[in-house]
């Protein structure tokens, strides 16, 4: 047990964290700023993706125990069916997982290996687990050191839909090869370009930025090419003036089979609109923003690598990751 057995606060072993309400409830959208967000956005916000532990082990720490509360689904609930799992992992890859029910308030207790670690947990996120505090067994814990925040936005490819894992998101496989704290701004059916999530991320911390959205603009909120060439302008300048220097990477869509020539109600196609994203990264490199960089979507991934025609399985969420990584340190944003 700790060494006093008393429950340690979470907030300084939590990662992946943007912003946190009164409650401490860890929420992906500024709750001083909700009104300004289309509804599926804030619901989308709601939901802790990407958020995690991540703590040392004093020997003998033969285990770790996480207080938790978390939404119990009801019988005919969607979500219902999903694994509740809490996975953790070393800078080697995961070690193990633990399955339980889900509580409205409980307790899971998960064995450490022999060493120091660090190590990370990925608790579940469809049941919104709230941590109220963890516990060394045998030995005390301490806070991970801190890492480079990386904070990515997009839509559901970027919340990590279809991987199977919440540690198999692109994202998180991405953050791991990187060594940074992920903080996943995914918002699934959203990441349209609003004008107010720009502003957020201007204001939000970071020592680099993903964008990753605009597939949700063929259909959702169907946009012209014109539209969503002068909507990127615009997102990439408000994001600007918060970080006018910070590296900033951005994903244009990835393939959509179904879209890729079918015109949207205003005439557009996937592959057009994708043309209008990258056309407004590269006039903005050309007028001397060199801290900005391109990385083309359409090729990287396979019909082979979508589950269901639009999200990536795991293979794909991996490929997906990887070719983020390597565009991030052919750009030099990552100091390696």
């Amino acid at each position: 047990m700790s060494p006093d057995g008393r429950w340690l606060d979470p907030g300084p072993y939590l990662r992946g964290v943007a912003w946190r309400d009164g409650s401490g409830r860890v929420l992906r959208a500024d709750p001083a700023d909700t009104m300004r967000l289309p509804w599926d956005t804030g619901e989308r916000a709601t939901l802790p993706i990407g958020v995690r532990l991540e703590f040392t082990a004093q020997a003998p720490a033969h285990a770790v125990e996480i207080h938790y509360r978390a939404t119990v689904p009801g019988p005919t609930d969607a979500l219902r069916d999903l694994s509740h799992g809490f996975a953790l992992w070393n800078r080697e890859g995961l070690l193990t997982e633990v399955f339980t029910e889900p509580a409205h308030e409980s307790v899971v207790r998960i064995g450490l290996p022999a060493g120091p670690g660090p190590y990370t947990v990925h608790p579940p996120e469809g049941q919104s687990p709230l941590v109220l505090g963890l516990r060394g067994i045998g030995g005390a814990l301490a806070p991970a050191p801190a890492a480079p925040r990386w904070v990515v936005h997009g839509d559901s490819i970027t919340e990590g839909w279809w991987s199977t894992r919440p540690a198999h998101g692109w994202p998180a496989v991405a953050g791991r090869a990187l060594g940074w704290d992920t903080v996943n701004l995914g918002y699934a059916g959203a990441a349209r370009g609003e004008l107010a999530v720009a502003e957020q991320l201007a204001a939000l911390p970071a020592e680099a930025l993903t964008l990753a959205f605009g597939t949700n603009c063929w259909t959702r909120v169907p946009h012209t090419a014109p539209l969503l060439y002068e909507t990127t302008r615009a997102f990439l300048e408000l994001v600007r003036q918060g970080h006018p220097r910070t590296p900033l990477l951005l994903l244009s869509p990835v393939l959509r089979p179904d879209a890729e020539r079918t015109p949207n109600r205003l005439g557009a196609t996937l592959g057009a609109l994708r043309d209008a994203m990258e056309r407004a990264v590269g006039d903005r490199i050309a007028a001397g923003d060199d801290r900005l960089a391109l990385l083309p979507g359409r090729d990287l991934l396979g019909p082979e690598h979508l589950a269901d025609g639009l999200h990536p399985n795991d293979a794909g969420h991996a490929l997906l990751a990887m070719s983020v990584v390597t565009a991030l340190r052919r750009a030099g944003f990552t100091g390696g």
